[in-house]
């Protein structure tokens, strides 16, 4: 029974994915919530029908009083058949209605709209590009992430186990004192209309109030993720209480808007005590007021002091649900935030994968500054034949990772194109041009997986032999065998922690290597891929390298000029532009930028700072 509730809706199901998804809260609800349109529906009725049931309980218990006014004997004779429907009713049609609804919400709704919240939003989070993630906290989106679903679903559970159920009470108990005396609804309408102006003032200060706690909370979350995430450096400057001051003011500023939205709800539970006090007084006491004057009976009194103090218990319920409801909301409000931010770096409606040929790469007028008018590129032209190995040198700040970036097209350039065989890039899928690229960079962060996982990443249907030889080209595979990790996992199983930092620098980089090396992309991009390494292994590196190299497109930047000294040529890049080009000797001879370099490098490292004299 519970298998076939909580498989009516497929969480997982295809979908069509928006790169501009709506950002107001009820279309984005709307499209998120289609696949539970016919469950909703059979819910919200069934809400309903919970509370006509409710109803008519205490309407019975009214009409049973008055039935009690003759013998026992009597009664039972007239009305016996009467009353054993109405238990039955009770004891089986009551128990199955409520059995369903409840079904219904805590099993096909409540998982399923919360993990497809997570699942779709997660989804769209990963399709905005590096340049996105680089402009806010990878704590703080996570957060967002973590946050909306289970308020999206609270949200939805409140709609249905409280908001339809409470207007359904309602409309049921005014039908109710209306049938059994009209002048019962005028205490009623009017303890409903004082109710409707505490509601109205508690939610439109509530959502704000929480939207606003919220995105304290998701500030406090990306300001502690981004410490942790940073330890070394906190604890190699020794910055442990600045990092606690910094926390401090994020944490500070989540106390101060949550002391603020719980004062709103201190106002509300004060105001909602004095206003259920005169629906007290004012229904019973009207009733007994009838009931004085033969205008009600006894059962009319009975059932009108039932539902009054059945509403006096669902009242403040009722307040809390809808607080509830709108305060989620503003946590639904935040989250959107980061969840229905456009894609701003998507492929086109027709893209086709990218016919890899050769591996011919042309870079035409390329100019990209980051939406700031300098620094990057200007008007760069570059071509690397098929199989040409070339080496990228120049200042920090010259161009270089602007470069590589466009060619993995994290960004799209402002200006110009870059073609590979002859397809410009930004027409073709994205995930087609990068299963075509491997790049080693200088800080390569790991997974925090296993040593296989990480390797795997390269080529997730590679076997096992297959990493184990990339392991041995990368000179990983005997520091790999003694490896092992708190869990006791050892070998390809150990785990390497976040961002690898259970291993040295250089073990980091030789599993990057193997990574790259399992890919076998037939263009390879080096970003100092050698530097994490010490000068024994990194004499073994290089000739991995160079057999990495054998027959692909390769582009190497590099500070250390011995390892792309032997490159078929080398460019040199200063203010965004390329300014010298050959080969070592040719630029040597040249007697310019890189002839400065080489004669100023120390121990074989480019220094690439402006010369002070």
């Amino acid at each position: 029974m519970f298998r076939f509730f909580e498989n009516l809706v497929d969480p997982y199901a295809d979908y069509a994915e928006q790169d501009t998804p709506p950002t107001r809260l009820w279309p984005f609800f709307r499209t998120y919530s289609a696949p539970f349109k016919t469950v909703f529906w059979v819910t919200g009725v069934l809400s309903v029908v919970v509370a006509a049931i409710e109803i008519g309980l205490i309407y019975y218990m009214g009409r049973l009083v008055d039935l009690m006014d003759g013998s026992p004997a009597e009664v039972w004779r007239s009305y016996g058949a009467e009353f054993i429907v109405v238990a039955l009713l009770i004891l089986i049609a009551r128990p199955a209605v409520q059995a369903v609804h409840v079904l219904l919400l805590n099993n096909a709704v409540l998982p399923n709209y919360g993990t497809l919240f997570r699942w779709r939003g997660h989804r769209q989070v990963l399709r905005q590009s590096v340049g996105w993630f680089e402009d806010d906290f990878a704590g703080r989106i996570a957060n967002r992430i973590m946050q909306t679903p289970p308020a999206a679903g609270e949200v939805v559970f409140q709609v249905f186990d409280a908001i339809s159920y409470a207007l359904a009470y309602l409309i049921g108990a005014a039908i109710l004192l209306t049938t059994s005396d009209w002048q019962l609804l005028i205490p009623l309408v009017a303890w409903f209309a004082l109710y409707a102006v505490l509601t109205q003032w508690t939610i439109k200060r509530v959502a704000v109030a929480s939207q606003a706690a919220s995105d304290a909370r998701s500030e406090v979350t990306g300001r502690v993720v981004d410490s942790y995430s940073n330890i070394h450096s906190v604890k190699m400057f020794a910055h442990h209480d600045r990092e606690i001051e910094y926390a401090k003011g994020a944490i500070e500023k989540a106390r101060v808007t949550f002391q603020k939205e719980m004062r709103i709800f201190t106002i509300m539970d004060i105001c909602l005590v004095s206003l259920n006090g005169l629906l007290i007084v004012g229904v019973v006491g009207w009733a007994f007021y009838l009931w004085s004057t033969g205008n009600a009976t006894v059962g009319v009194v009975t059932a009108a002091t039932a539902l009054t103090l059945r509403l006096n218990s669902m009242t403040a319920w009722i307040m809390w649900a809808l607080s509830t409801f709108f305060q989620q909301l503003g946590v639904v409000a935040e989250g959107l935030e980061t969840i229905a931010q456009p894609i701003t770096l998507v492929d086109d409606s027709d893209a086709k994968p990218l016919a890899l040929t050769d591996g011919r790469v042309e870079m035409r007028g390329l100019t990209h500054h980051y939406g700031r008018g300098s620094g990057g590129l200007d008007q760069v032209d570059i071509t690397v034949q098929p199989g040409e190995k070339i080496g990228l040198i120049g200042r920090s700040g010259a161009g270089k990772s602007t470069l590589v970036k466009l060619l993995l097209r994290f960004y799209d350039p402002e200006g110009g194109r870059i073609l590979i065989d002859g397809q410009d890039i930004t027409t073709v899928r994205q995930d087609s041009l990068r299963q075509a690229i491997g790049m080693v960079q200088q800080d390569n962060a790991l997974l925090h997986r296993s040593i296989r996982e990480n390797i795997l990443y390269g080529r997730p249907t590679a076997t096992e032999a297959e990493v184990i030889a990339a392991a041995k080209q990368a000179q990983a595979h005997d520091f790999i065998q003694d490896l092992n990790d708190q869990g006791g996992r050892s070998g390809y199983d150990a785990q390497v922690g976040e961002r690898g930092v259970k291993l040295s620098g250089g073990q980091r980089q030789r599993i990057a290597l193997a990574r790259v090396i399992l890919k076998n992309a037939p263009i390879l991009l080096l970003d100092e891929a050698t530097s994490a390494l010490d000068s024994e292994v990194e004499a073994a590196i290089q000739q991995t390298l160079y057999g990495m190299m054998e027959g692909k497109t390769v582009i190497a930047i590099a500070h250390r000029l011995s390892t792309i000294a032997e490159m078929d040529r080398i460019l040199v890049m200063d203010g965004g532009r390329i300014v010298e080009e050959g080969t070592h000797e040719v630029l040597l001879g040249q007697g310019g930028l890189y002839a400065d370099f080489w004669n100023r490098q120390s121990g074989g490292f480019l220094r690439t700072e402006e010369p002070t004299s």
